[in-house]
């Protein structure tokens, strides 16, 4: 079954091709054809499961997540601003004698340095975790109610929004990659089992 590209009215502007979408039936079918839209040189491709897939991240080719990074980094400024700030307000803008305690009393600095470096995890780790998804996606939507039920897809890209053809193409050759062709990308998503192939058109939020 495939959609048939939706005729605009009124006057309007043609949809924008997405893609084309594969459906298949089971987890090791997907498996399978991602690494081979992998080995047949796709750049962008992505594949859809109800539930986390094991061996796909290695089928897609993608490499470890630089979100725990950022994670660390952050938590560690925290923890550092933290302790600059009380050693500051404590030691060198308004020392005061408490207890005969030394004005660098670290051990009372642990609490709040504690929350800092929490503080600071967390929210760079949601921030990176909008940059490096692409969210929110303005540009997808749900291709097929059963995608969170028991139905698996496999979406070979067209070239970027806004992403100028002649310059997608420069780097298509740069990269050795392959060229997005609708037709040739059905008849590949066929050739590796998709059940059902659709065409994807832009169409926003809903």
């Amino acid at each position: 079954m495939e959609q048939n590209n939706p005729t605009p009215g009124n006057g309007l502007k043609p949809p924008e091709l997405s893609g084309v979408i594969g459906f298949f039936d089971a987890p090791d079918l997907l498996i399978s054809a991602t690494r081979k839209a992998r080995e047949a040189k796709y750049r962008d491709f992505d594949a859809y499961t109800p539930y986390p897939v094991h061996g796909l991240e290695a089928a897609q080719g993608i490499k470890r997540s630089p979100i725990p990074y950022v994670t660390f980094l952050a938590g560690i400024t925290g923890c550092a601003a933290a302790f600059a700030l009380q050693y500051w307000t404590s030691a060198v803008d308004w020392p005061l004698n408490v207890g005969g305690k030394p004005f660098n009393s670290w051990p009372a600095f642990v609490p709040v340095m504690f929350e800092l470096t929490i503080l600071f995890g967390g929210l760079s780790t949601f921030a990176a975790l909008l940059f490096f998804c692409r969210l929110p996606n303005a540009r997808k939507r749900n291709f097929d109610p059963r995608l969170t039920s028991d139905r698996f897809a496999l979406m070979i890209e067209a070239p970027l929004h806004g992403e100028d053809p002649e310059e997608a193409e420069e780097i298509l050759k740069a990269g050795g990659f392959q060229k997005f062709s609708e037709e040739e990308a059905k008849g590949f998503l066929k050739s590796v089992g998709a059940k059902e192939v659709r065409t994807v058109y832009a169409e926003g939020w809903f």
